[in-house]
Parts: structure tokens; C-alpha cells; sequence
């Protein structure tokens, strides 16, 4: 995983567990030059050197977020300590998906053609942008002739591109999928356009504490970049081959919301029918739940999701802990689904649940116990991990201990 508070799953892992903040003001580009820009601060990926994963040449080909699904993909496949051969080929496939893609390349294109005309563009422009060329470059690197698609499904993405990837094995129509979501847009137009859905904090003058979800004063999500990949695996062909398995996944839900274009239902129907689809495919029962990596934006849908979770869980939602690490590393969009597969997957691993920071004051109607500001040590068996996107599209995991 590439994120905001760490360029590899042990740094960023490391930083959820310890409540790092990985929120700080925008360098992509200059705020100031725009007259009154609303929001000045986002969760960005430090130190990246795409070289350090990509040839030079083949770098103008790929906008940031294809660079980060590469560099994601390759670390993943490294811990995995698998090469795909020619017999695997066949049975190996991709899924990354991106819930918006190359925006970025697209301004800064749009630019070129307005100041230079269009002999300036470049030939690589249209596969640079377009979102299945995250996919495509990470299945052509790693030699994966199978399943080759791309979730887009805004905020879900990530989690989609996993759940679909655990079905094509599940179905024997793969026997190794490379899975989850990328996302680079802290660009002028992507922040603008969130800010003028008043979908974003303004917390300016302090954006260390500027994703607090369920808290009181919470007042919209902060954009967030970076990548979460991870590798799946038949279960029986991992174990003879000796891999190292962090957790299995057993169930999988989706529903929709069929409500409205950004904002959840309020009565969180999708959300609880999407956790309960995915409890029933898991053949566990709600009480065998220990944890919850919520989606927890730090919007008014977090009033919506602890409704959910009530109505699915019954008491024993107050038993769960749940936390959202977007406090920590902002909402990475598309990619979001994908990092947090990989935390749920560290937390079983390691009987550590990380935390939610900037929790100071609960917001009424949220009393479920969110992880304050410490991690808490917990053996886990079984965890869920939600993601909801606009659209009214929702996606739940359910994994478990090994």
C-alpha cells in the first residue's frame, strides 16, 4: 500500500496503530494562485519515486494513480512470494479499480491544447487517463492472462474490486487475483468539485484534526491518495506452496441505495442490507463480529451508518469496536476499500485494533464504541469492513482469522 502516512503496508500500518496523522496542507498544487479557494489541505503520499517501481520510459505513459496501482501491485506480489508462470497464467488475473482516475492528466492536458493546440498532446494522454490502464499495465508486468477488469463504483471501488476478485476464485474461474483500488486527484478541479458539493472540510487552520468522524464538530471528509493492493489466493494452493496468509475472506455483500446521487439513505437500508448480505454469505452469525473498519467519512453519513450497524447488529453492536482510519489517513476515494482490507487483514494478524483520532465529543445519535484516539489490543476472529459510495452503491468483506 502506498497512503498518506506510509509508503509500504509496515509504515502504514505501524501509523494507523499509533494514530499518525497523515493530513497536512496541498503541495500538488498552488491554492494561492486561485482567488478564495475553499479548502487548502488533503492526505497526500510523501516521497514517492516512481523509479524506484517503473522503468523511466514508462512512466510518461501512466498518470499518478496508475504509478501507485504498479508500485502497490509489485510490493504485494513481492510479500506474496509469487511468481506467475506460464501455468499459472491463465488462472492469474487483475481487478484495480479507481473511482476517478487520471483527472489530473486531464487538466493538465486541457491546459497544453488551450495555450498550445492539439499537435502538443501527448500520443500516451488517452491510455494515461483512462481508468482500466491500472489494470492493464499491472497485468501485463506481472505476466496475469485471466480475469483483467476495473471496478469504478466512487468510494466502494476498492472493495468491490476485492469482493468481485474473492467470487471469480470462489467460482474456479481464477486461482490468484491481484485485487484492490488507486486513487490520485488532489487536483484544482477534483478539490474544487468536492468543496462545492460541500462534500469537504474547511478545517483550514487545523487540518491535523480535521477528519474526526462521529464527533460533534466534524465538518466534511478530507481527500485523501494512495493505493491498497492485495493478493488473493485459493486457499488449498496457498497453503501447499507455504504462503504466508494474513486472513481469509468469507463473505461478501453489495446493495444499493436507490436514493439519491451523493447522499446515503437515511434510514441506512442499503448500508444494513449490505452488511447482512455479506454476514449470510460468511454463514456467521452477526454476535460472531469483532470488529468494524467503518466507513466513517466525518460527514452526517456516519449518524447513517451507526443506524445501520444497530439495525443489523442488534445489542451487540455495542460490543463491536469500530473505528475509521480515514481520521488518520484521510478518505482515499477509490482506494479507500482497498487500504482498509489490508488494516482489517493486519488487525486479525496482530490482535490490534487501530484507532479513531480526533474523536473529542461524540455526535448525538453516535454512542457505539468508536476506538478513541488508542488502539486497543483484542484478540479478533472475525471482522467486517464497509465501504459506501455515492451513487448509493455499498460493498462489505467479512474476513477472519487463519
Amino acid at each position: 500500500m502506498l497512503t498518506p502516512i506510509g509508503n509500504s503496508v509496515a509504515e502504514s500500518w505501524e501509523g494507523v496503530k499509533n494514530g499518525k496523522n497523515g493530513i497536512g496542507p496541498i503541495t500538488r498544487f498552488d491554492t494561492a494562485s486561485f482567488s478564495g479557494f475553499p479548502v487548502c489541505f488533503a492526505g497526500e503520499v510523501k516521497r514517492f519515486d516512481p523509479l524506484d517501481w517503473i522503468g523511466k520510459k514508462d512512466i510518461k505513459k501512466m498518470d499518478l494513480f496508475i504509478q501507485y496501482a504498479v508500485a502497490s501491485a509489485s510490493m504485494a506480489m513481492d510479500d506474496a512470494e509469487i511468481k506467475i508462470d506460464d501455468k499459472l497464467a491463465p488462472k492469474a488475473g487483475v481487478i484495480i479499480g479507481s473511482g476517478i482516475g487520471g483527472l489530473p492528466a486531464i487538466e493538465r492536458t486541457h491546459n497544453i491544447l488551450k495555450e498550445k493546440g492539439p499537435r502538443k498532446i501527448s500520443p500516451f494522454f488517452i491510455p494515461m487517463v483512462i481508468t482500466n490502464l491500472a489494470s492493464g499495465h499491472v497485468s501485463m508486468i506481472h505476466g496475469a492472462k485471466g480475469p483483467n477488469s476495473c471496478i469504478t463504483t466512487a468510494c466502494a471501488t476498492g472493495t468491490h474490486a476485492i469482493g468481485d476478485s474473492f467470487r471469480l476464485i470462489q467460482r474456479g474461474e481464477a486461482d490468484l487475483m491481484i485485487a484492490g483500488g488507486t486513487e490520485s486527484v488532489i487536483s484544482p478541479l477534483a478539490v474544487g468539485g468536492f468543496a462545492a458539493a460541500k462534500a469537504l472540510s474547511t478545517r483550514n487552520d487545523d487540518p491535523a484534526t480535521a477528519s474526526r468522524p462521529w464527533d460533534k464538530d466534524r465538518d466534511g471528509f478530507v481527500m485523501g491518495e494512495g493505493a491498497g493492493i492485495v493478493v488473493l489466493e485459493e486457499m488449498e494452493r496457498a497453503k501447499e506452496r507455504g504462503a504466508k496468509i494474513y486472513a481469509e475472506i468469507i463473505g461478501y455483500g453489495m446493495s444499493s441505495d436507490a436514493y439519491h446521487i451523493t447522499s446515503p439513505h437515511p434510514e441506512g437500508e442499503g448500508a444494513a442490507s449490505c452488511m447482512a448480505s455479506a454476514l449470510k454469505d460468511a454463514v456467521v452469525k452477526p454476535e460472531d463480529v469483532d470488529y468494524i473498519n467503518a466507513h466513517g467519512t466525518s460527514t452526517g453519513a456516519d449518524v447513517v451508518e451507526t443506524n445501520a450497524v444497530k439495525k443489523v447488529f442488534g445489542g451487540h453492536a455495542y460490543n463491536i469496536a469500530i473505528s475509521s482510519t480515514k481520521s488518520m489517513t484521510g478518505h482515499l476515494l477509490g482506494a479507500a476499500g482497498g487500504i482498509e482490507a489490508i488494516f482489517c487483514a493486519k488487525a486479525l494478524e496482530e490482535g490490534v485494533i487501530p484507532p479513531t483520532i480526533n474523536h473529542f465529543e461524540p455526535a448525538e445519535g453516535c454512542d457505539l464504541f468508536y476506538v478513541p484516539n488508542k488502539a486497543v489490543k483484542k484478540d479478533l476472529n472475525v471482522v467486517l469492513s464497509n465501504s459506501f459510495g455515492f451513487g448509493g452503491t455499498n460493498a462489505t468483506l467479512i474476513m477472519r482469522k487463519v
